[in-house]
């Protein structure tokens, strides 16, 4: 028994040895590396926030923010294949971008400049990024400005206020008024789109291309010709046949009844003193004597005649009598080479329905009217009364 007494003892004295072993405690650079890991956690969720944060502004809030100016506007010619830097430096040269190198990497991150297109342009420093990259664009997703063309304005009167409106250049307009393959598209046989601009309210897009702000305006010019001349047709076929007229010859005449009209009762009155002076053949010299005409070739072509260097927009006796004046109707018979303006539709058919009168002479007499006479003495005495102004 003692042995096995003392056998129990020592088993139980090992057993009571054996305790748990205790984790190992960790050093202080175990904790140092620990709080790294979880700060450099943080440092790259907030860097990714930021991030995100500074994706959302580039590419939500900077495109929508207003242009460094009021609206002030810029010409610039564009050539192609510009890269987004080389637009950017321009636009910041003109004024309308003030980061360009934000501007830039926007534009690549958001596609890039490949589909501005080149050429003339006109924008405004007011314009945010998104809407000057539309602008620049013409993709049809720029604003657009509301711009009414009154009856009677020429193509030099629309030009400027298009370019008021911020819509064409007004260079680039004229230019394009007097490009010989685009009149030859729109089917204008004539050395200018003038006379088939028609007047109207129009909805255009900033920095439109001129051309297409011209194919627009002939277009609206097509659909009321038809609309008139289907209305008016026996009135338009007698008049295209007896005074020997075309399409052109019928809208120059109307321009020119548009210039001397200020009431619309007399628009087929005044026409019919016109027509009845192309079409009578006792009436010798056919001179239409409009000052109108006159003052529209010095407005075209000044340089082609001497009497044009004192033009204040107001014909004067030298310039109405001026043969070197293209269109001048005191000195060549007949109608002017072409339209003086762009008529309106009551001015197109008071020439595909004019009066039956035997009038040939007229006079202002204030209020916008006028005297009519059918002989040259009844037409003096009426010049002769205070207030009259001859015609």
């Amino acid at each position: 028994m003692g042995t096995r007494g003392q056998g129990q003892r020592r088993a139980h004295t090992k057993a009571r040895r054996r305790r748990p072993k205790r984790a190992p405690v960790p050093d202080g650079r175990e904790h140092a590396s620990r709080r790294a890991r979880v700060l450099l956690g943080w440092l790259g969720a907030a860097a990714a926030v930021a991030v995100s944060l500074a994706l959302v502004w580039l590419l939500v809030v900077y495109p929508s923010g207003r242009g460094p100016g009021d609206g002030k506007a810029a010409h610039m010619t564009l050539v192609r294949g510009l890269t987004a830097e080389e637009l950017a430096n321009r636009l910041a040269e003109a004024g309308v971008v003030s980061r360009p190198r934000l501007f830039a990497l926007w534009a690549r991150l958001t596609g890039g400049v490949q589909r501005v297109v080149p050429g003339d342009h006109l924008v405004t420093d007011d314009a945010s990024p998104r809407e000057l990259l539309a602008r620049l664009e013409r993709s049809g997703r720029a604003q657009t400005a509301r711009v009414t063309f009154p009856e009677g304005f020429t193509r030099f009167d629309m030009a400027r206020r298009l370019e008021e409106k911020h819509i064409v250049p007004l260079r680039a307009f004229l230019d394009a008024s007097v490009d010989q393959a685009l009149l030859q598209d729109l089917g204008i046989e004539a050395d200018s789109a003038e006379g088939f601009l028609f007047p109207a309210t129009y909805d255009l897009p900033f920095d439109s291309d001129a051309q297409e702000v011209i194919r627009r305006m002939k277009r609206e010019f097509d659909r009321r010709w038809d609309l008139l001349s289907r209305s008016r047709s026996a009135g338009l076929a007698d008049v295209m046949s007896s005074a020997r007229l075309d399409i052109r010859g019928v809208v120059t005449l109307a321009s020119i009844v548009e210039k001397e009209a200020a009431v619309d009762d007399e628009r087929p009155i005044i026409a019919s003193v016109f027509l009845n002076r192309m079409r009578d053949p006792s009436f010798r010299p056919k001179h239409l004597e409009s000052d109108p005409s006159a003052s529209y070739g010095c407005l075209a072509f000044p340089e082609k005649a001497a009497s044009c260097a004192t033009f204040n927009g107001k014909a004067t006796a030298a310039i109405e009598h001026d043969p070197d004046n293209p269109y001048s109707t005191y000195t060549h018979e007949g109608l002017p080479p072409g339209p003086i303006a762009n008529p309106g539709a009551k001015s197109l058919e008071a020439v595909m329905a004019p009066s039956n009168t035997r009038y040939y002479f007229f006079v202002a007499r204030g209020g916008g009217r006028h005297a009519f006479s059918e002989t040259y003495e009844a037409h003096l005495a009426a010049v002769h009364d205070p207030g009259a102004r001859s015609r």
